[in-house]
């Protein structure tokens, strides 16, 4: 595993996250223990999550699952550079939400009981809350790093001048501030690469892919569907998708066969490939599932067929910089 440096920090990450949404819920918790211990076997050290995942059964319960899988021991915490969020709604109480320091402070505590550890590697902030200001939610952060309870502070679904405004604020407090942004990004949906990822790179942010197959999107969505193998595919945002990407996916799905490549090889491939990234964040519900990802760690996509893969979805503006690199 050829590990890269998360953002201008010295933490070494894996190049693929094992993203968390699915334990407890689309597996059991043997399943979500096994999965778990064959990605640290297999040298991915970088585990994703969020205090709200598992809602479908009920808030935290992910958490919950990694802190029992924490608990078997067998240096399973110390080797694993964590990541989980807060800003997502807990309840319906009107505090227990949003990025004041009451809630960023009060959801470590509950995430850092859940997951039965002392720290978070990674706390995120899962979304951007317009009511807070910078200052608040960096006292907050502060604290908590402070206390030893988080290490580094990241970002999710921020925009670029986001990014921008969080590390002016951090800066005048003499404070880290943001080291990752968490972000959708994949062939399909590349609208990041005009803004979101300028500005991560130019502030030394780390760029995690989230949804790096868009649903199942990217995975073989036709052929499985045509079979009735599809399952996450036959959903979501995958399905959504669909109704207009139709012709391209097949098209895809058509290059892919032409060089006996599997779909979400290719397409997890690329995006490895991306300049600014720093991990994509997988979310394997079987150990097979997982062995497919971790293949393509030996993938090169040669030219011939990242042109086609450009001409299938066209990067935002065709390819053009983001507006602020035109003077330069």
């Amino acid at each position: 595993m050829l590990y890269r440096q998360l953002g201008r920090t010295a933490l070494k990450v894996s190049p693929l996250c094992l993203g968390t949404l699915n334990l407890g819920v689309r597996t059991t918790r043997d399943e979500a223990f096994a999965l778990m211990d064959e990605a640290l076997e297999q040298g991915i050290n970088f585990f994703d999550t969020a205090n709200q995942y598992g809602w479908q059964v009920h808030k935290g319960l992910t958490e919950e699952i990694i802190g029992e899988w924490f608990a078997q021991g067998g240096g399973r915490r110390e080797r694993v550079v964590l990541g989980t969020k807060v800003c997502n709604p807990m309840s319906d109480l009107p505090n227990d939400q949003g990025l004041s320091a009451r809630h960023i402070i009060a959801s470590c505590e509950d995430s850092l009981r859940r997951l039965r550890t002392d720290w978070i590697d990674v706390y995120q902030l899962h979304n951007i809350d317009p009511t807070a200001s910078w200052d608040e939610v960096w006292q907050a952060m502060e604290t908590l790093v402070h206390q030893g309870k988080i290490r580094y502070v990241g970002s999710s679904n921020f925009a670029g001048w986001h990014l921008a405004d969080a590390q002016a604020a951090a800066a005048r407090r003499n404070f880290l501030g943001l080291v990752s942004e968490q972000c959708c990004y994949n062939l399909a949906t590349r609208y990041v690469e005009m803004e979101v990822v300028p500005a991560a790179r130019a502030h030394g942010i780390g760029v995690l892919a989230w949804s790096p197959l868009h649903g199942g999107l990217l995975s073989g969505a036709l052929r499985k569907l045509d079979e009735g193998t599809a399952v996450k595919t036959a959903q979501g945002r995958a399905q959504v998708a669909l109704r207009t990407m139709r012709d391209t996916v097949e098209q895809y799905e058509k290059l892919c066969e032409s060089i006996s490549a599997d779909p979400s090889q290719v397409a997890l491939a690329w995006l490895l490939s991306r300049p600014g990234l720093t991990a994509a964040v997988i979310g394997p519900r079987t150990t097979g599932h997982l062995a497919s990802a971790l293949e393509t760690l030996d993938m090169t996509l040669p030219e011939d067929i990242l042109a086609p893969l450009d001409e299938l979805f066209p990067p935002i503006g065709n390819g053009q910089p983001a507006p602020a690199t035109w003077l330069a």
